[in-house]
């Protein structure tokens, strides 16, 4: 049986997070979506922990259901943290390194003792996403002490300013990252702006399981990625999803296309630029506009790292699929706002036509979804088959997906409509 998982999001008490994101909510979309599994998020804040506890019971073993809850949805305690520290004088790229981390506790009782843990080094009522001032090794030895059974892996590994790999403050390997500790190291998150093939590039990572999450803030982009287990359902647990982790048995990952993702080309948001990794290499990775430094993408820092041509695909790599959000397909196709009623209603009749939106976009058959709406059958048929044109996110700015497959109806739209700027890593 398959398990759709997103193990990393955020609640209402991190910064920049939508107020909806509370636990009722939450499981809502979750059922609506197709997500069995979601990660509680920011377990650390004093506020949120509270309500966890008050509102979540164990189902399985480490998996909790929201109490008096129709819905299937399965919540794991997890959290993204912050790490912010000078960088070891064994790596080579020196200064302040910071780096985001994702901790999955097996439980209630072993997240409280590692909130102990960690309060005795920040006030962790600040934000929902804490910063601590101490390396990613540190973090993990605190959390490995804990329990041996939490899971640590770095979040969104690949942004520029915030990821293990970042452009501008990340490492060159894992090792240099997690010193002594990397050897508690199973999995990484590709984050929004990479996918599985990109990561393939560098053998270096192929001992890790690649994973991806939605990261959301917002209740409508909870699911965006998603990681797929497969399981008997009387085998369901923590320690099944860890274990699964451990030995790389992920079914497939659901992936944002790459170019969507905001930080995949080079660029400066303030000066309009962007640019692919060959292109800003002419210019010296200096913006042409300003003359300072461009903030260089995803895809330029894996081309950095990379020992591999792009199409390589290591043995045994889970595979992957690319999604579009239904609601950003309903909105292009009806010529409407996501948020409109229209949008609303059209999802709300799929949903309850196919089961959930994975279903829509991922299995159900294209002749039944006609039956509905032809052009949100005919643009699901394009995002399945990858025919689709996205003009690259850079510095910050989500890229532009047109399902219509169509580069010229692509730039007519985006003329029409304002980037997507939001912050929500």
């Amino acid at each position: 049986m398959e398990f759709i998982a997103d193990l990393h999001i955020h609640s209402k008490y991190a910064r920049a997070t939508s107020e909806r994101m509370e636990l009722a909510n939450i499981d809502t979309v979750c059922s609506e979506k197709g997500i069995s599994i979601v990660s509680t998020g920011d377990f650390t804040h004093p506020a949120w922990f509270k309500s966890l506890k008050e509102n979540l019971e164990e189902a399985e073993e480490g998996l909790y259901v929201l109490r008096g809850s129709r819905a299937k949805t399965r919540f794991v305690f997890g959290v993204e943290i912050a790490t912010i520290a000078e960088a070891p004088s064994s790596s080579k790229r020196k200064g302040i390194r910071k780096v985001h981390n994702c901790v999955l506790a097996p439980n209630a009782e072993t997240a409280e003792q590692i909130n102990d843990a960690l309060a005795k080094h920040a006030d962790l009522s600040v934000d929902g996403r804490p910063s601590l001032g101490m390396s990613p090794a540190e973090l993990v030895e605190i959390v490995k002490g804990v329990s041996s059974d939490a899971i640590v892996f770095p979040a969104h590994a690949w942004t520029p300013w915030f990821g293990v790999f970042g452009s501008v403050s990340g490492y060159d390997s894992m090792k240099e990252a997690y010193e002594d500790q990397e050897q508690h190291i199973n999995a990484l998150e590709t984050g929004l702006s990479s996918d599985p093939a990109m990561n393939w590039r560098v053998s270096a990572l192929d001992k890790y399981a690649l994973v991806s999450t939605s990261d959301a803030h917002s209740l409508q982009k909870i699911g965006r990625e998603a990681t797929v287990f497969e399981m008997q359902a009387d085998k369901l647990s923590f320690s099944a999803i860890a274990r699964a982790i451990k030995e790389k048995k992920i079914k497939y990952t659901i992936e944002f296309y790459p170019e969507e993702g905001k930080y995949h080309y080079d660029g400066h948001r303030k000066c309009g630029i962007s640019m692919s990794p060959e292109e800003s290499k002419r210019y010296n990775n200096i913006c042409p506009v300003c003359g300072k430094p461009l903030t260089l993408g995803v895809l330029h820092r894996v081309d950095d790292l990379a020992d591999r041509p792009m199409g390589y695909v290591p043995k045994g790599a889970a595979p992957f699929v690319h999604a579009v959000p239904l609601v950003e397909i309903l909105a292009e196709v009806l010529g409407k706002p996501e948020q409109s009623e229209a949008v609303a209603r059209t999802y709300s009749l799929l949903v309850s036509k196919f089961g959930s939106e994975m279903n829509v976009l991922l299995k159900a058959d294209a002749s039944e979804i006609e039956k509905v709406d032809k052009g949100v059958a005919a643009a699901i048929g394009n995002v399945r088959s990858n025919k689709v044109y996205v003009k690259p996110g850079y510095d910050g700015v989500f890229g532009i997906v047109d399902v219509s497959g169509s580069k010229k109806a692509s730039e007519e739209a985006e003329q029409k409509r304002s980037q997507k700027t939001i912050s929500e890593f």
